[in-house]
């Protein structure tokens, strides 16, 4: 996806610029609001472009373990949750990424998924316990397909250093309204009637801004998020050959959903479907995280096939207009639907005879079951140790704090085998 790349780059430096001016507007304002004094704005511009640059920095060298940290997220491995795991190699294969990304589990009852990582060979995939407690084995790979598609797009990193600037506006914003509110700016009056009317007039601009600002910065971020949302579903699409998988798995995770737990307006562009349970529609819509969720879903469901091409027409179909470029549509060529896994014939997406094996193999759990191996891999995850007792068959799951004080079954009160 070459052009969406190219595209991804252009469209988010004009977002980065627009943000950066949003931020340095801000500062001066704050320096205003602090100091009473229009010399002021110049300190309070570069302690602005300060601020964000230690935030930047700290997101370059760490941004995603910040953003996996915020949602609460656990490194899961291959033998805590295999299906998961194979879903995440035959996708990365279908992707050509260099690297596989490493695959961490939210303990969250609420469905969705996100990205992390600042490029194609240093990035992570997150789904929740929800998730993989109510989506069969298609909808999961659509999801993880989605997902992947960011990486591949290089939207991540882009869009974490958008959401750092909107926090740091967002931040400076705060500190000026609160000065206002104390009367910071009092012992800078004027003598002069002229120079008090002209500072008044100057405060007013300043709060002004300051309301204004974070508005603006929160509108051109949802934008961006809106549209690299489309081109994920494109993505998705033709790396899993199954466009409706996609399509389920959101008409799922759109219904009767609770919020989850990890609700920032700076992180929630980062998932899949809103964190929220409302996502606006009309003229809400511009404070939207994400497209309108039917739209995205009679897309997906319009395609004849799986390719970019079939995208961009049921894209132009639904919406008008044009998502995906020329380019893009050329190079990947007409890539047929495959139909559900577990019908006659059909394979999942995967690059070697084995991993279609283990994924055939791969039994169709219950909901309730799903919904226990994804709380069993979070646990293990985070350190729990699990213990079967001989004698009566009980099976315990013991926190890391407890290992050493828990010997006997809690059940029949035997000992643990050593």
């Amino acid at each position: 996806m070459w052009e969406q790349i190219r595209s991804n780059e252009r469209r988010s430096l004009f977002v980065l610029a627009a943000m950066g001016v949003l931020l340095v507007a801000t500062g001066a304002a704050l320096g205003v609001t602090l100091a009473g004094d229009p010399e002021a704005m110049i300190f309070g511009a570069g302690g602005a472009l300060a601020l964000w640059l230690v935030l930047w920095l700290i997101t370059v060298t760490g941004g995603d373990q910040i953003l996996l940290g915020m949602a609460g997220a656990r490194e899961i491995e291959k033998k805590d949750h295999p299906q998961l795991f194979n879903i995440v190699e035959e996708m990365t294969i279908a992707a050509a990424l260099p690297k596989r990304p490493k695959v961490y589990l939210v303990d969250d009852p609420s469905p969705n998924a996100f990205a992390a990582g600042r490029e194609p060979g240093n990035a992570a995939v997150a789904v929740t316990t929800g998730l993989l407690a109510i989506l069969d084995r298609d909808e999961l790979q659509g999801v993880v397909a989605h997902e992947i598609g960011h990486i591949k797009n290089r939207d991540v990193k882009r869009m974490v250093t958008a959401g750092i600037m909107v926090g740091a506006i967002a931040m400076l914003a705060d500190m000026g309204r609160r000065a206002l509110w104390m009367g910071g700016a009092r012992r800078s009056r004027s003598s002069s009637k002229e120079e008090n009317g002209a500072q008044a007039a100057l405060m007013i601009a300043a709060l002004v801004l300051m309301i204004v600002a974070p508005l603006l910065a929160q509108l051109v971020y949802f934008a961006l998020s809106r549209r690299r949302e489309y081109l994920a579903d494109a993505s998705g699409a033709m790396f899993t050959r199954y466009p409706a998988g996609l399509a389920s798995a959101l008409e799922k995770l759109s219904g009767g959903r609770a919020p989850l737990a990890d609700t920032s307006s700076v992180t929630a562009p980062m998932y899949i479907v809103p964190p929220m349970r409302a996502h606006g529609s009309g003229a809400f819509a511009l404070f939207s995280t994400h497209p309108p969720m039917e739209e995205r879903v009679r897309i997906l469901r319009k395609m004849a096939g799986a390719s970019y091409t079939d995208y961009d027409r049921a894209y132009a179909a639904v919406k008008g207009g044009h998502i995906v470029g020329e380019r893009s549509q050329r190079e990947a060529g007409q890539v047929p639907r495959r139909a559900a896994v577990g019908s006659e014939g059909a394979l999942p997406l995967a690059a070697t005879a084995t991993a279609a094996a283990v994924a055939a193999a791969e039994p169709e759990l219950a909901p309730e079951a799903r919904r226990r191996q994804a709380n069993d891999a979070f646990l293990t995850a985070s350190g729990y140790e699990v213990r079967s007792c001989t004698a009566c068959g009980a099976t315990a799951k013991i926190p890391p704090s407890l290992r050493a004080k828990v010997k006997t079954c809690p059940r029949c009160s035997e000992p643990y085998p050593t």
